[in-house]
């Protein structure tokens, strides 16, 4: 079975005036993602990628011969994303949703008996129970989705890493869950906030609800795919929750080492959610609102 490496070297053989090796490069990486992507669109009938690198990489032929530009090649992958609108994914048996925590024991003043958000930690009453409710309240909604329980700061402890390590040790679950799921369609890394109480709280008929925040890593090479998500998720909270979302965060780390996993996915972002100050049943209103907002998008989005 031909590779992609092999389909793009008899590309260059073929056509005598050899394409520029950084132009080969960023097409196979084009070509790729385009087919991964493809890939996790359930209402492509899951045709062999080969076939389809095959089929690309025919017209890539053709477009050597009779044009020598990038022209053509590139208006060929743009529609490729011209898609018709598909049946709504929700109700599918298949998991949509990956959620964990890679500060898992964070945790809230009323819950670990503590007025230091330094001190916030808690084995068990932490923001863990946040990603259970809204696994619930996605379940609820005919959205199933991967609840991540790995307790990420006992590993840490255990292999002696400092915390600036939990995202790397969250990254193997994730990885794997992603490997072995590819029906999964969003990522969410959810934490809670150090910030006071009045910064990450609102108070929406009669009732006070944490706020969001949606943080994405300027070094992940999805950033702007996260970052249109992440953006996506603010505007429909928005519309519907005026000054529940504290907005999209972004985070440039210039040795690129932290991408908070982002990486790994398109749509993946880190969800602040409330902070230290709120308790678990305000924290669970505002994640029920989330679930609602998840599940409109999986409804009326093109997946």
């Amino acid at each position: 079975m031909q590779t992609d490496k092999d389909i793009f070297n008899l590309i260059k053989e073929t056509y005598p005036q050899e394409p520029r090796e950084e132009f080969v490069e960023s097409t196979s990486n084009k070509l790729k993602q385009r087919a991964r992507k493809l890939n996790r669109k359930k209402k492509i009938k899951r045709f062999p990628i080969v076939s389809a690198s095959i089929a690309i990489c025919t017209l890539a032929l053709s477009w050597f011969f009779f044009y020598g530009e990038t022209n053509l090649f590139t208006s060929y992958l743009t529609s490729l994303g011209r898609e018709e609108k598909p049946q709504s994914i929700v109700n599918h048996q298949d998991p949509l949703v990956f959620i964990y925590h890679s500060h898992n024991t964070e945790s809230f003043f009323s819950e670990a008996k503590t007025d230091d958000s330094n001190q916030a930690f808690h084995e068990d009453r932490n923001i863990s129970l946040v990603g259970e409710r809204l696994r619930q309240s996605l379940l609820n909604k005919g959205v199933n989705s991967i609840l991540d329980k790995t307790d990420i700061m006992g590993i840490l402890e255990e292999k002696g890493l400092p915390f600036s390590q939990s995202y790397t040790i969250s990254r193997d679950p994730l990885n794997a869950a992603l490997e072995k799921n590819q029906s999964i369609k969003m990522v969410f890394d959810i934490h809670r906030d150090s910030a006071k109480r009045i910064d990450t709280t609102v108070t929406l008929n009669g009732k006070d609800y944490p706020r969001t925040a949606f943080v994405v890593s300027q070094s992940s090479d999805f950033f702007e795919e996260n970052l249109e998500f992440a953006e996506l998720l603010h505007s429909k909270i928005e519309e519907k929750y005026p000054t529940l979302s504290r907005g999209v965060l972004i985070k440039a780390d210039t040795s690129k080492q932290n991408t908070y996993n982002q990486d790994l996915i398109e749509q993946s972002v880190l969800i602040e959610i409330g902070g230290v100050g709120n308790t678990l049943e305000e924290e669970y209103r505002t994640v029920d609102i989330l679930a609602e907002v998840i599940e409109d998008i999986l409804r009326n989005e093109p997946y």
